[in-house]
């Protein structure tokens, strides 16, 4: 009989279910984020799954990500650093949808010893991954990047997750660069955030205290004739590098391993480079199937 099960990291922007039978990837679906729901997630998943449960039973469907947050599909909780695989995955919250038996993973949260709390939900999934697919990674001391709306600068050591910070850099550059006056109208923007010039522009600025730097974005179009476009890949550089900068002060010069979307990681790369740091890439989605399947057990 054909063994078939789920994978699935459900964040806040979207939805990703892989299909597994008898240890291969058969197919996946994708659909919207714990964050733009309007309808109970339940549902959303029992109608993602529906399509798949037709040809057959599904043995179990194992979720990372905000379907484990409050709010969510079910609150799965955090796991305390340090944290290793098994004390994570043994920690998954368990819940039935339409026949089918739903596995959410828990989060990580900072050490009790730590200055401030700090948490993570989805991420650990892609670190735990990393361990697998670079064994090497699971050995030592490291330092691992996963940039994202919340980015995560993690140390791990022996196989744990030992502590990390998270900047909401993302998250700051959606605010000023849709919401704000900064980055211009939204209309006069081509959709691409990648102009060389505006990043590097803001790289070499992030040096400087960040809340006086912000406002060339918007007088370089006002004086200097720059686009939008430019404005929101100064804006980027700027954040970015800020986030670097700070970070740097405390790191120990150590090779940096990127973690998430390509595209994501190059410019993280390119403000590493900028401040003579080396780095390497990792794909985020190969981290998150590796990291599901570890998470996958069942009860």
């Amino acid at each position: 009989m054909t063994i078939r099960h789920v994978l699935g990291d459900w964040g806040t922007s979207r939805l990703r279910l892989f299909l597994f039978a008898d240890g291969g990837l058969v197919d996946r679906r994708d659909g919207p984020g714990i964050g733009a729901l309007d309808r109970p997630a339940r549902t959303v998943l029992a109608e993602h799954l529906a399509p798949w449960q037709q040809d057959g039973p599904i043995d179990t469907v194992t979720l990372c990500g905000m379907a484990g947050a409050r709010g969510g599909l079910v609150e799965a909780g955090y796991v305390a650093c340090p944290a290793g695989v098994e004390a994570w995955r043994g920690q998954a919250t368990w819940l039935e949808v339409d026949g089918s038996r739903i596995a959410v993973l828990p989060g990580l949260r900072s050490p009790a010893s730590a200055p401030v709390p700090d948490i993570m939900r989805g991420e650990e999934t892609q670190i735990f991954g990393a361990f697998a697919l670079d064994p090497a990674l699971a050995r030592g001391v490291h330092r691992l990047v996963l940039p994202g709306t919340h980015s995560k600068w993690v140390r791990v050591e022996d196989g744990t997750v030992r502590d990390f910070r998270t900047f909401p850099t993302g998250e700051v550059y959606a605010l000023l660069s849709r919401r704000s006056t900064l980055a211009g109208p939204q209309t006069a923007a081509t959709g691409t955030e990648d102009d060389p010039d505006g990043f590097a522009h803001g790289l070499a600025r992030s040096d400087e205290p960040v809340l006086g730097a912000l406002f060339e974005a918007r007088a370089g179009q006002l004086l200097d004739g720059r686009s939008p476009d430019w404005a929101r890949a100064y804006l980027s550089g700027l954040l970015i590098g800020a986030e670097v900068t700070a970070q740097a002060l405390v790191d120990d010069g150590s090779e940096i391993v990127l973690i998430g979307d390509p595209m994501l990681c190059d410019r993280y790369a390119r403000a590493l480079a900028a401040r003579g740091r080396r780095s390497r890439t990792l794909d985020g989605e190969t981290t998150v199937l590796a990291g599901l399947a570890l998470g996958r057990n069942t009860p």
